[in-house]
Parts: structure tokens; C-alpha cells; sequence
């Protein structure tokens, strides 16, 4: 099996952790943004729910898979690199 078919390995728990951050913290930015005159005057328990309500879908249905396909494709490509200058490396060394 060569290196362009071998599966990216899932990205470590502090990975994992940023590419969370990068999804929630936009999004919760973004929908205060656009929802927060118009909830103000709302109890903070609703206005939660509401903001929760969106960014949730948003954030696990659409930025996180988009992040983590980025995230294997530049896992990806640095595994092809490192697979190409090893391959220099021995062609050099023959």
C-alpha cells in the first residue's frame, strides 16, 4: 500500500481541540453578530438556546467535517513530502 492510499490518522486530541476552537468560536461569533439586537431583550437562558440551537447544527454538520477534510489533506500532503524526500534521500545515498 503506498503512502497516497494509506488513510490520513485522526488527528491527535490537541488537534482535535484546535479544529474545535477554529469551528465554535467564529460561528458563536458570527450568530451573536447577526442575533444579538434582536435577542437582547430576551431572558439569558433563551437567548442561549437559541444561539446553541444554530451553531451547533452549523458547527458539527458543516465546520468541523470541512476543517478536518483540510486538516487530512494538509496531514496528507506533508506525508507525501516527507515520502518523496525520503525517496530522494535513498536514490542519493545509492
Amino acid at each position: 500500500m503506498s503512502a497516497s492510499t494509506t488513510p490520513a490518522a485522526a488527528p491527535s486530541v490537541h488537534r482535535r481541540a484546535l479544529i474545535t476552537w477554529l469551528a465554535v468560536y467564529p460561528t458563536i461569533t458570527l450568530v451573536l453578530a447577526a442575533l444579538g439586537p434582536a435577542t437582547a431583550h430576551l431572558p439569558l437562558l433563551l437567548r442561549t438556546l437559541i444561539l446553541t440551537g444554530i451553531a451547533v447544527p452549523v458547527v458539527a454538520y458543516a465546520v468541523i467535517p470541512a476543517l478536518l477534510r483540510a486538516n487530512a489533506a494538509l496531514a496528507g500532503r506533508s506525508a507525501d513530502a516527507v515520502a518523496r524526500d525520503a525517496a530522494g534521500a535513498d536514490v542519493q545515498s545509492v
